[in-house]
This record gives structure tokens, C-alpha cells and sequence, in this order.
């Protein structure tokens, strides 16, 4: 993955500039990540986490994400207990058990070789994995969001369920957000 830095004091204001629909794929993976024990990828300023934890009253949450800046932001944000990890995607995940696994915007970043390997791994630590993400749309036309093909590597919607499977998940499911965002969600059984 190439390495790439946001500026967290304007990275809300950016997301919701140049992502059509970008609160309703965070809404929608709040409504699905549902758990005590909740690991998040790309953890950024916080703003999924907030959504989730809001949704679990009492949950633990560990986060990554490969930006220092960021999870100072995240931190000032999250509830004091919740662990923040400077990693990446590429590197191991933290052992949890966790009851759910979820990433808004991250695995797109990643080839699909990673992204199948991330996805052997969080089935490694987690029951239920919960991906809202940019993806490449069945149909051109559909494309809204800009792809730089180097940052952005996102995969097709019926790439990521194949993978999904293959890493263990027993059930794997998509639903569009708009034309190129979808939510992708797993579970073990």
C-alpha cells in the first residue's frame, strides 16, 4: 500500500465533500456492527467508532490505523478505555478474540492480495466482519467517487464475497450504498 497522510482536522470535511453518501455508509455499518468486543480498521478520527460504540453501550473497541495524527484525533474523541493501535492493515491484527470487525474506507487501499489476505485474518480473531467501502461498480457509469488506481485499489463487490468465503466466512452478503459504495458483511456462522 502506498503511504499517504490525511490531515485530521479537515479529513470529516474532505470525506463528506468528495464521497456522495459517505454519512449513510457509516450509519449503515454502525446499524451492523453489533458486539461486546469490537476491533476497527482505519480507525482515523473516530468517526466510526463513535457510531458503533453509540450503538453498544459498554462495548470494547480496539483500533488501528497507520497514522499517528489520526489517532491522536481518534483519542481525544473515544472513550478513555478504548485501545488505539499505530499499524497497518498489512500487519498483524491485534489477537483478540473480537465479537465483530469492521472498516469504513481503509481496505480499498489494499491490492487484492491483501485485501484476501486481511480478510484470512480477521476471520483469525473475529466471528462477524462488517466493510463499508469503495468498490468497482458493475456498471462503469456508476463510478462517482474519484480512483487514483494507486492510493485507490478498490476490488469488485463479487471479488470481495469470494474472498470473504475462502478466509471462512460462512456467509458473505453485499448491498449498494450508491453506484460505487457498498456494505460487505460476514459471519462465521
Amino acid at each position: 500500500m502506498t503511504e499517504f497522510e490525511w490531515d485530521p482536522s479537515t479529513y470529516l470535511g474532505q470525506m463528506l465533500d468528495e464521497i456522495p453518501g459517505y454519512a449513510e455508509l457509516e450509519d449503515a455499518v454502525a446499524a451492523e456492527a453489533r458486539g461486546t468486543t469490537i476491533l476497527e480498521l482505519g480507525t482515523g478520527t473516530g468517526e466510526t467508532a463513535l457510531r458503533v460504540l453509540a450503538r453498544n453501550p459498554g462495548a470494547r473497541l480496539t483500533g488501528i490505523d497507520a497514522s499517528a495524527a489520526m489517532l491522536a484525533a481518534a483519542r481525544a474523541r473515544l472513550p478513555a478505555e478504548a485501545e488505539l493501535h499505530v499499524q497497518r492493515l498489512e500487519d498483524p491484527l491485534p489477537a483478540g478474540p473480537f465479537d465483530v470487525t469492521v472498516s469504513v474506507l481503509a481496505v480499498h487501499h489494499l491490492d487484492g492480495d491483501g485485501k484476501r489476505d486481511l480478510f484470512r485474518r480477521i476471520a483469525d480473531v473475529s466471528e462477524r466482519f462488517v466493510l463499508g467501502d469503495v468498490v468497482v461498480p458493475e456498471r462503469p457509469e456508476d463510478a462517482v467517487i474519484e480512483i487514483d488506481g494507486v492510493y485507490d485499489t478498490p476490488s469488485t463487490v463479487a471479488e470481495q464475497l469470494a474472498w470473504l468465503r475462502d478466509a471462512g466466512f460462512a456467509q458473505a452478503d453485499a448491498r449498494m450504498i450508491t453506484g460505487d459504495l457498498a456494505l460487505v458483511t460476514a459471519r462465521k456462522r
